[in-house]
């Protein structure tokens, strides 16, 4: 029987997530290496990035492919696959454990299958478009908490867009002073999937790529949860900047977001 997308997205991401849990402590020096300040690159991120890239060639040889590390095709047509091979390295490198791999298949700009793996805790979220979200073959929704001072929000600090610090620190305290607290754990893919499985309500952050987004995109929709840019729209996988959460909480986060961004992003 033929490999359904979605079944080949979750082999290659527990094929990778095997490679990353073997060398977890036996990275050397000269396995790190600085793609730009404050943005590692490891031994692991390339070879777990040539398997999943290997599983899908060859089960798809016609399908475009975009990987953090590789390869850049930017047709979006078609069929193309958007991988985050390791997803959290500065993670991975100091062995604190929270890091992921990240699928995701788009379709004429759509995206329509989505695996997140931890494969520290064995966590495989997952969502088909129309199919609901899943974690480990367990269906999942977004949580049903409605009030801002009773939410949990994840973010991420804006490494890749530093000159919005001053912003980006305005923004956190204000947030702050409207929710129950706030977390950065560092693996934006992982934020989105802990969305998506109602242990968090929100979650925002700036200057993303389009592999740290692509799959938890699918997964918190799919869950029923709510996804924006800045400005309120679709545009997140080309802009980088997210507004996430339940119905509920993510309305409340865009206003805040706007308060201190509008007319400066997404505009």
């Amino acid at each position: 029987m033929t490999e359904t997308f979605l079944e080949t997205a979750v082999f290659a991401a527990l094929s990778a997530g095997q490679i990353i849990s073997d060398n977890l402590g036996r990275l050397s020096k000269d396995d790190v290496g600085l793609k730009q300040v404050s943005d590692f690159v490891t031994r692991v991120d390339k070879e777990s990035e040539a398997c999943i890239i290997r599983i899908i060639r060859e089960r798809y040889p016609d399908h475009h492919i975009l990987a953090e590390e590789t390869v850049k095709e930017t047709v979006r047509e078609g069929y193309r696959w958007i991988i985050d091979p390791l997803d959290g390295t500065t993670n991975y490198i100091h062995q604190y454990p929270v890091f992921c791999v990240s699928i995701a298949l788009e379709l004429r700009r759509e995206v329509i299958a989505g695996v997140i793996f931890d494969p520290l805790r064995k966590d495989l979220f997952s969502a088909e478009k129309g199919k609901g979200a899943y974690l480990n073959e367990q269906p999942i929704i977004v949580s049903t908490i409605a009030a801002c001072p009773d939410s949990l929000i994840t973010t991420g600090f804006p490494f890749r867009r530093k000159e919005f610090i001053d912003q980006y620190l305005k923004l956190f305290k204000n947030v702050l002073f409207k929710v129950s607290d706030l977390r950065r754990a560092g693996s934006a893919a992982l934020d989105l999937a802990y969305l998506a499985a109602g242990r968090c309500e929100g979650f925002f952050e700036l200057g993303l790529s389009a592999w740290d987004i692509a799959a938890g995109s699918l997964i918190i929709e799919e869950a029923g949860g709510v996804i924006t840019d800045f400005g309120g729209g679709d545009d997140y996988l080309s802009t980088g900047n997210i507004v996430a959460g339940n119905r509920a909480i993510q309305v409340e986060l865009l206003k805040e977001v706007q308060a201190v961004f509008g007319g400066i992003v997404d505009k």
